[in-house]
């Protein structure tokens, strides 16, 4: 068929790559000037399955309470008047109930476990480079409350096929040594070794290289307008500058732009944009910085080393689709590495800071496959763990497409 992709960040290169490799015509089309440019550019960098616990939890309404109206908090509720933001806050009360955090991370489990897998085999098949260090992720924590709670998760994620093993502030020491010099205690960790790191935007631009070298088309700086039906089928995406792009099928991989896309269509779906925050920090070759990809779920950060780069990245912001940085948000991230790693002496002015929209499900569980506009496919709502899920959610929607029996159950995740 010819298959149209809307979105050249990870989730669309990622379906533009499966969906060639089965013998489509494929058109990628993006209103930026390359790949990878908007949520992929500057995430955390992290393949996280250990990261699987979604925003969603028993815990998250008593903590939300206690950061509302703190500019610096983890996660900021900005209340808008906005129908989509208050109905996706309902859904989300609804998804922290222990039977749908339990069903959740085991949704998102099999997915990222999946999608790990395949960067993997993607990586040795193509000879991928993009800053990759399999050298695993340490959550660690610095309340006892937290680290308590951590390992009766990592037991649960144990039983669903992620090995996150407990580990002492000792062991947490000896996987990543720049820990020592934290200014506040380390009191243990969990880690799971088979994870990894990586430039997410590095990746993203060298897989579409491969896609184009597949006969992959690339449309960049194209705003797409929406689509055209002919009895009831999808049959074309019409262009801002009023061409028209025909084709026998339409992915949606625009990230949180995706439900604005699809209201004209009269679909509703539960996607509403997060906004995370980074920084990245360059490293002097005299100054002892971490190897190993760290989550510090107190502070709901994570840090990648990138080559010669640490990534920081993290918080959430429900603000609708703003995009300004603000400096409360950035200085808490700035704060946090100069109390864990001391040595690093962080300067503000040397950090390049970024802000991006997650798309975001109530559940953390994406949306892939089909929608009631025959032809009309999905592929969006990862939210945190776009770039651990990217790969694995590619190759589901090539084989929903195909009508093939994917390697997972495909009914956690369809729209």
């Amino acid at each position: 068929m010819r298959i149209v992709v809307l979105g050249a960040g990870l989730i669309g290169v990622a379906s533009a790559w499966f969906l060639a490799e089965d013998g489509h015509e494929v058109v990628v089309i993006d209103r930026q000037p390359g790949p990878g440019l908007e949520t992929s550019f500057a995430n955390g960098g992290q393949i996280s399955t250990s990261h699987a616990e979604p925003w969603a939890n028993p815990s998250a309404p008593r903590r939300i309470l206690k950061w509302l109206g703190r500019e610096d908090s983890p996660l900021l509720w900005r209340l808008r008047a906005d129908p989509a933001q208050w109905a996706w806050g309902l859904r989300f009360l609804r998804e922290c109930s222990p039977q749908r955090t339990r069903a959740n991370i085991r949704s998102i489990l099999a997915l990222a476990l999946d999608s790990r897998a395949r960067v993997k085999q993607l990586r040795r098949e193509l000879g991928l480079k993009y800053d990759c260090l399999e050298r695993g992720i340490l959550h660690y924590y610095t309340d006892s409350a937290e680290f308590e709670h951590a390992v009766t998760q990592a037991a649960l994620m144990r039983e669903f096929g992620c090995e996150r093993v407990a580990k002492t502030a000792a062991e947490c020491v000896a996987i990543e040594p720049a820990l020592a010099q934290s200014t506040l205690p380390i009191v243990g960790g969990t880690f799971t070794a088979d994870d990894e790191s990586g430039d997410a935007c590095q990746f993203t631009q060298t897989l579409a290289g491969h896609c184009a070298e597949r006969g992959v088309e690339f449309r960049h700086g194209t705003e797409v307008a929406g689509c055209e039906q002919e009895k009831g089928r999808f049959a074309a995406v019409r262009l801002a500058e009023g061409s028209h792009v025909p084709a026998d099928a339409c992915v949606v991989a625009l990230g949180s732009y995706t439900a604005q896309w699809l209201k004209p269509l009269g679909i509703s779906i539960p996607v509403y944009p997060a906004k995370g925050y980074s920084i990245t920090i360059p490293l002097a070759p005299d100054r002892p910085a971490p190897e190993v990809s760290l989550i510090d779920d107190g502070a709901k950060l994570v840090y990648s080393r990138l080559g010669q780069r640490l990534r920081v990245a993290g918080t959430a912001e429900f603000a609708g689709h703003d995009l300004s940085l603000n400096p409360a948000r950035i200085a808490p991230l700035i704060d946090r590495v100069r109390a864990i790693f001391p040595p690093l002496e962080v300067r503000e002015d040397s950090c390049e800071p970024w802000a991006g929209l997650r798309p975001a499900t109530p559940s953390n569980v994406p949306l892939i496959g089909p929608t009631r506009v025959p032809g009309l496919y999905l592929n969006t709502g990862h939210g945190t763990l776009g770039w651990t899920m990217a790969v694995g959610s590619g190759q589901l929607l090539a084989d929903l497409i195909a009508r093939r029996a994917p390697a997972i159950d495909a009914r956690p995740y369809l729209p």
